[in-house]
């Protein structure tokens, strides 16, 4: 018989479910068994949660876990013991793998992998192109048949209309929907951070806003035409939440994701707090850090629910990767580790309510990529169906130390900054995967 974990006394919230409420949670045999106040159980594992906030496990639809082919930079072991850390028990791999997942063979051992060496959950996101260069469709078909939960070629944009229109299609008839990542690389060349004031005074190249909001248009145009399912990736800039709202309210198919990163973190954090420039490459990723604006218009889009879910994009990088001129880094930060501490360090300054972060990371990303018709429990704590559970400590006080990270990649412009709240304790298949503390019941 499986352990029997009580959580007592924490503030539960599970949006799918619309409950808020100081109660307790009983997992026994393996799945969330009872939620109510005052439950009294003999012999259970006890993790005492007042003040904390008890929620689903996390979902993350955007992360990139670097093997097979390049484990310089992450593994499925290290990167998924690094989500789980973060509070992540379900994510969704990035096809940018070598070889990419645009084949049944090349998925069907990707998932060989994960089932070896996964630490949570993991689904896959396959290739919309062959070898995600953007000149003909990969298997889409026999993809769908093995079980990915999206097509992506991640950070290469498929730039052909017809192609993509096509690929809308087919992803619509497979039922299967298609993550893009929104740019359009002939308005700029070889962009290394937002283009504007910052990028001008740091002499550095930069990528307009225009870019990703022409991007999102086109496609918003093509997943009308369609009638498919279409995910626009890591949204970060004002003008394209905007096109995302009237593309809703036109009835188009269209969902979409934001990063901690994007609702945390500005421009300023390539050139740093100091009298000199920093170039601090890793604050280089893309989409890029924007401006104050367009972080508070994501704020902003986000407690309206235009933004459905919050997905990290984490990418880890070796330090070679980084340390390089600027517009030679690679880009991406590694964000599994840090993202709850960054959302909750949001909440404690009044710019995010803790209940929507919670269902941007639950039952938003789940309905996303309709997760719960493959797995059932997934984004809530039904009783008789969930088993995933994570603990937060909002009071908790952190200081970002990648030193100490699971995570291959400390890639993190971050690193010593003090935050508040951190994850307390995981639940992952009905059992306490990870604790920061041992709580003796």
């Amino acid at each position: 018989m499986s352990e029997r974990i009580l959580i007592r006394g924490g503030r539960v919230i599970d949006p799918a479910r619309r409950l808020d409420a100081v109660v307790d949670v009983l997992v026994a045999d393996g799945v969330v068994a009872d939620v109510r106040a005052g439950l009294e159980v003999t012999g259970a594992r006890v993790v005492e949660a007042d003040g904390c906030i008890v929620a689903p496990g996390f979902i993350d639809l955007h992360a990139h876990l670097r093997e097979p082919g390049f484990e310089q930079k992450g593994t499925v072991a290290t990167e998924t013991a690094a989500a789980l850390r973060g509070g992540f028990t379900t994510v969704c791999a990035m096809p940018n793998t070598r070889p990419a997942p645009d084949c049944g063979p090349v998925l069907e051992s990707i998932l060989e992998l994960y089932a070896r060496y996964g630490r949570v959950r993991i689904f896959q996101i396959g290739c919309v192109t062959r070898g995600r260069e953007g000149r003909e469709l990969a298997e889409l078909a026999e993809l769908a048949q093995r079980g990915v939960v999206a097509f992506s070629d991640d950070g290469s944009p498929v730039a052909d209309p017809r192609l993509m229109r096509n690929a809308l299609a087919l992803a619509n008839a497979l039922g299967v929907p298609l993550s893009e990542h929104c740019d359009s690389p002939e308005m700029h060349t070889n962009g290394a951070m937002n283009e504007g004031a910052v990028s001008e005074r740091l002499g550095l190249t930069g990528q307009p806003s225009a870019a990703e909001a022409a991007a999102i248009a086109r496609n918003i145009e093509l997943a009308a035409l369609t009638g498919a399912r279409l995910h626009i990736a890591h949204v970060s800039t004002a003008r394209g939440v905007d096109l995302i709202a009237q593309a809703k309210r036109s009835g188009v198919r269209v969902t979409c994701e934001v990063t901690p990163s994007h609702l945390f973190l500005t421009e300023d954090a390539v050139a740093g707090t100091g009298s000199e420039p920093s170039y601090d490459t890793n604050a280089k990723v893309n989409p890029p850090l924007r401006t104050e604006s367009d972080r508070r218009a994501l704020l902003r889009a986000l407690d309206e629910g235009i933004i459905d879910a919050i997905a990290t994009d984490h990418a880890p990088h070796a330090v070679e990767d980084k340390l390089v001129e600027f517009e030679e880094a690679a880009f991406g930060i590694s964000c599994f580790e840090s993202a709850v501490s960054t959302l909750l360090t949001l909440a404690s300054r009044g710019e995010l309510r803790v209940e929507r972060m919670v269902e941007a990371l639950t039952s938003g990303p789940a309905a996303c990529f309709r997760l719960a018709e493959r797995v059932r429990g997934l984004g809530t704590l039904a009783p008789g169906e969930a088993r995933d559970i994570v603990v937060l400590d909002p009071r908790a006080t952190v200081v970002v130390d990648p030193t100490s990270w699971c995570s291959k990649g400390r890639n993190t412009p971050l690193g010593g900054q003090r935050l508040t709240g951190a994850v307390r304790a995981v639940v992952f298949g009905g059992t306490i995967a990870w604790e920061r503390e041992v709580v003796n019941g």
